[in-house]
């Protein structure tokens, strides 16, 4: 694979925006390894070869996150997507980001297909879309200087908008979300999700740099720089590593945790909600299980029990059995539950919440999910959809997302508590944890997505979101995966998937915000708006060299 640029002109850097650089007549025509310059080729195949590190920019991506797990290839994702598009036409690095995206997203969303091929594919396409963009904007600022800079904060402005818009966006698949207790991840602790991606695009970009600079055309490797690019690199990862010390909360008293996953009948079917009263007596039994193992000495007394998303889908406050049972549940345990259920409206709207239910009083805090899931827990323009697609019907009634940040007294301690989607997003997590919250909870219910890797890849934001806010955190399942995640973000405990499950935690609740928790979405916008302008840099200086040619 050679890069080729001939002609009497020495080719320009790919750190100068300004390709119009003469060579002295006395120069003979030279061949310059510059793959980053305007209008260079990999020679004869140059389109396959751009294909080739599109698709392989997707897939580096695709094996960083779970359940793969190959972390290390984050960086080389964002330095193959940059060999692709570098030296090209926007147009042309449209459509090879269209690839690097699709390649990425089908397979990465492939559980959606639990509602129809058709709705899979719709938001694998919609996600790629957002791809375009970026790779058009990345080949405009690798003319500029400092380019490995620019490049990064465009991963984090696509990130951005794809979080939002639309429908509230879709982040799944971050380049953050693959670097859940990797040297990168303490860099959440600071910035939040977009200072993780940044760092994970700029370490592939110093180092493609780096290779660009050290391996010229003709002669020996330029060692300094080879040492200058590895030296910035590992900096890069030495300020991940030292970053979560800054701030650091402040450890309170410890409690003990129970969690029960009741598990669910019919694993991974769309109508496993239809087993409503199954689902409910699976989990009250899960806690009827814990209570007796707390009493015979198998597990130190806990002094709250939590239960995930839907652990009843039947609405306690308008079913007398459905009240009973939790109440008799929480008789026998004996401490508060956070139950997660379904609460139904007169207008036939529900909410997805979880609720503090006392042993004595009942039902008290409440907190209702505020990311719904399109398709699954509400139909949008839903006349429209169901007239084409009719299995959107079975999902009955349409949810209704909460307003209010998830920050639950019980028993003496704050929990900041985010439902299943939720946790995939900044903010809910977030301000539950401003508002008081000194553990981090996320019930949620995966049984429609068990053995799909959709669990793991929950799984590692939560792992994320711990190290964001200095905090343990645990995710309670019906079916699994239930785990305890540390501070740090590492793995203390994990339940198997479809199988019932009881613990018991010992955790620390930690008090005071980190630097991400106060800061907020500043680092994001910061970092997106320094990417949009390098683009807009970039436009400007490339019509002022037209004008100095037209001249």
């Amino acid at each position: 694979m050679v890069a080729e640029y001939k002609g009497s002109e020495s080719a320009p850097s790919p750190d100068d925006p300004s390709p119009d650089t003469t060579a002295s007549d006395s120069e003979a025509p030279t061949t310059v390894w510059s793959p980053l310059a305007p209008g260079y080729r990999w020679g004869r195949l140059d389109l396959l070869w751009r294909a080739l590190a599109a698709v392989g920019a997707g897939l580096a991506q695709l094996l960083a996150l779970p359940p793969y797990g190959l972390w290390w290839l984050g960086p080389l994702s964002a330095a193959l997507l940059i060999l692709a598009v570098g030296g090209t036409r926007p147009r042309r690095a449209a459509w090879l980001g269209a690839l690097s995206g699709a390649t990425l997203m089908v397979p990465l969303v492939r559980w959606q297909d639990i509602f129809g091929i058709d709705v899979w594919l719709a938001i694998a396409g919609a996600e790629t879309v957002y791809f375009l963009p970026m790779a058009m904007g990345i080949a405009l600022v690798v003319r500029l200087p400092h380019w490995p800079l620019w490049t990064s904060a465009l991963w984090v402005a696509q990130e951005a908008v794809r979080a939002r818009w639309p429908l509230g966006g879709f982040p799944w698949g971050k380049l953050a979300y693959a670097q859940p207790d990797t040297p990168f991840s303490g860099y959440a602790a600071l910035g939040s999700s977009p200072l993780v991606t940044f760092s994970v695009a700029l370490t592939g970009s110093v180092l493609l740099w780096t290779v660009l600079r050290a391996v010229p055309a003709r002669g020996r490797p330029r060692m300094l720089v080879s040492a200058v690019g590895l030296a910035a690199a590992a900096a890069v990862l030495l300020g991940g590593l030292l970053a979560p010390a800054i701030g650091r909360p402040a450890p309170l008293e410890t409690v003990n945790v129970g969690m029960v996953q009741g598990n669910v009948p019919n694993i991974g079917e769309m109508s496993v909600l239809g087993e409503r009263m199954q689902v409910l007596r699976n989990h009250a039994d899960g806690v009827h299980e814990l209570a007796e193992a707390v009493r015979g000495g198998e597990y130190p007394e806990p002094d709250m029990v939590l239960l995930p998303e839907n652990a009843s889908d039947i609405d306690p406050f308008r079913d007398p059995v459905a009240e009973q049972t939790i109440d008799d549940a929480a008789a026998d345990i004996g401490v508060p539950l956070l139950w997660g259920m379904s609460r139904f409206n007169d207008d036939g709207t529900r909410y997805v919440q979880s609720v503090v239910w006392d042993p004595e009083t009942g039902p008290g805090e409440v907190y209702r999910k505020r990311y719904l899931v399109p398709f699954g827990e509400y139909i949008p323009y839903r006349d429209f959809f169901t007239r084409f697609v009719s299995r959107l019907e079975q999902v009955s009634s349409d949810a209704v997302p909460g307003t209010e940040p998830g920050a639950l007294d019980i028993a003496g301690t704050t929990l900041a508590v985010g439902i299943c989607f939720d946790v995939a997003f900044d903010p809910p997590v977030r301000e539950s944890v401003a508002a008081g919250g000194q553990i981090i909870v996320i019930p949620t219910n995966n049984a429609n997505y068990n053995f799909t890797g959709q669990s793991d890849q929950q799984l590692a934001i939560t792992q994320l979101r711990a190290v964001e806010h200095g905090r343990p955190a645990v995710v309670v399942s019906t079916s699994g995966i239930s785990a305890v995640v540390e501070p740090d973000g590492t793995v203390a405990y994990e339940s198997p998937e479809a199988e019932p499950d009881i613990h018991v935690a010992e955790l620390t609740a930690m008090d005071g915000p980190t630097a991400a928790t106060r800061l907020g979405a500043v680092p994001e916008a910061l970092i997106a708006a320094i990417g949009l302008g390098a683009v807009v840099a970039s436009v400007i200086a490339g019509r002022r060299v037209r004008v100095k040619r037209s001249a």
